[in-house]
């Protein structure tokens, strides 16, 4: 008898340690970077120097107001705060997944004390568990990354918009100011009977037009503070002022810097990354779980029939092995395996679009820094000239060698052109800011939170190699 049970016996060591070989060469794909689109180079012109993305936001905005209220929206902005709170919801889950690579130790009692130390082995389903928590938190972070951008610009946008709409509307009451005379001035000469009864009207109807121009700045005003305001975390409120917009400090030339590292630095880019990296670790999840799984049990404990009489003859200990796994499911696991690949590729091609958009939010914002500069030199001679020829036809009217409708046509002029010129600065602003928001500079996260990031992705057993790709 004693032969049948150690044949037995050593039966089931060799079936155990079978599916554990078998076990051990499922551990799925190995994550592959994707390689970077060729060529890798911009189209715009290549400007010598440091990218401006190296640069803190600090550095970049230079009016202290502007700084203030960026710091104001990165300690109360609703959106930024949330993507806290899945950074945290995601940590929690890199240690569940964690705990999971370690043994379990649990006590039970019925009748009698025993205590049942089980040891899941590490398997390859929790590896890869572990690399999917892990993955999953670094892809929320640079979520995080991207909704703080994010912010840093928009705020920086609103502020130079309400700064432009500000100086629009001093150039719309100076006009008001300017044409109110001119009704005054035309009045009196129609009385003198020197000019036509119908110049006032023409005169009026001017200061008309400057005055809707007002209510519409206003309007604009209003609606731009309370954006603001939204982006700080505040109910809608006036926003303090800092530097006029024609003080606001712009660099000489804004450098992209190198291509390669626009792959490196965008957060939604990497985020894209971290989740195809994610998703490449659910292939093994799924590979793991077409074989059989092996769980390791025991137990020690002294049995007795009455409370307090245990006895030492009585000890006992056992332990034991079990192995599960499906003999015929009909491919469902294979199918399992193969829905996985598929949403890898999925989230391949999100990688891939990700770093497409952002070359193209680059392209789009290098052309829009260059444009407005030129457009803005161009504009700020226009209104030299337009204002040269105002003054040459005020001084012909007051001689009545021109009609007042040369008068009021070159008015309009300078007032279109005036409130061009403000606009063309703050759109060539803007465009810096969407550029340095484009190349993902103006913010890293703080050095712990960095520190934990890099442990979640490195510091664990799962067999996660660097690179990328299913």
């Amino acid at each position: 008898m004693r032969a049948g049970v150690r044949r037995a016996a050593a039966l089931v060591v060799a079936w155990t340690a079978g599916a554990m070989a078998v076990a051990a060469c499922t551990v799925g794909p190995d994550y592959e970077r994707p390689a970077a689109p060729e060529p890798l180079e911009y189209r715009a012109e290549e400007r010598e120097g440091e990218s401006i993305a190296n640069t803190a936001w600090w550095d970049l905005y230079e009016d202290p107001v502007l700084q203030g209220l960026i710091e104001d929206g990165l300690e109360n902005n609703r959106g930024l705060r949330e993507a806290m709170a899945r950074i945290a919801e995601a940590r929690a889950a890199v240690g569940i997944a964690r705990a999971d690579l370690y043994p379990s130790l649990s006590l039970v009692g019925a009748g009698f004390y025993q205590a049942t130390p089980t040891d899941d082995s590490v398997s390859s389903f929790d590896n890869f568990k572990a690399a999917i928590a892990a993955q999953s938190l670094l892809a929320t972070e640079e979520a995080y990354r991207t909704v703080t951008i994010g912010l840093v610009a928009d705020i920086a946008s609103t502020y130079l918009l309400l700064r432009d709409l500000d100086a629009r509307l001093a150039i719309a009451e100076e006009t008001v100011r300017l044409r109110r005379e001119a009704v005054e001035i035309i009045t009196v000469r129609v009385e003198g009977g020197l000019v036509r009864p119908v110049d006032v009207n023409r005169a009026q109807i001017e200061l008309a037009d400057a005055l809707a121009t007002v209510e519409i700045l206003d309007r604009s005003i209003a609606q731009a503070e309370n954006a603001l305001s939204l982006l700080l975390g505040d109910l809608p409120s006036e926003i303090e002022r800092g530097l006029a917009l024609v003080d606001q400090g712009l660099p000489p030339v804004v450098p992209a810097g190198l291509p390669s590292e626009l792959l490196q630095r965008r957060p939604d880019v990497l985020a894209a990354e971290r989740l195809l990296h994610a998703q490449t670790a659910r292939i093994g999840v799924a590979e793991a779980a077409r074989w059989p799984s092996l769980s390791l049990t025991g137990a020690l404990g002294v049995k007795s029939t009455a409370l307090g009489e245990a006895r030492s003859n009585n000890f006992f200990m056992n332990l034991g092995a079990n192995v599960a796994g499906a003999i015929f499911d009909a491919g469902r696991r294979q199918s399992a395996v193969d829905v996985e690949i598929a949403r890898a590729e999925q989230a391949l091609n999100q990688y891939e679009t990700a770093v497409l958009n952002a070359f193209r939010e680059v392209e789009d914002a290098l052309v829009a820094v260059e444009t407005y500069r030129n457009e803005y030199q161009v504009r700020t001679e226009q209104l030299a000239a337009a204002q040269g020829a105002l003054d040459v036809a005020n001084v012909l009217y007051d001689e009545g060698l021109v009609d007042l409708m040369v008068v009021l046509d070159l008015q309009r002029s300078v007032f279109g052109t005036e409130l061009r010129v403000s606009e063309v600065l703050q759109l060539h602003h803007t465009s810096v800011v969407q550029l340095y928001r484009a190349l993902g500079g103006g913010w890293n996260p703080p050095e712990d939170e960095e520190g934990v990031a890099a442990d979640a992705g490195e510091g664990q057993t799962a067999p996660v190699p660097d690179g990328a790709g299913p």
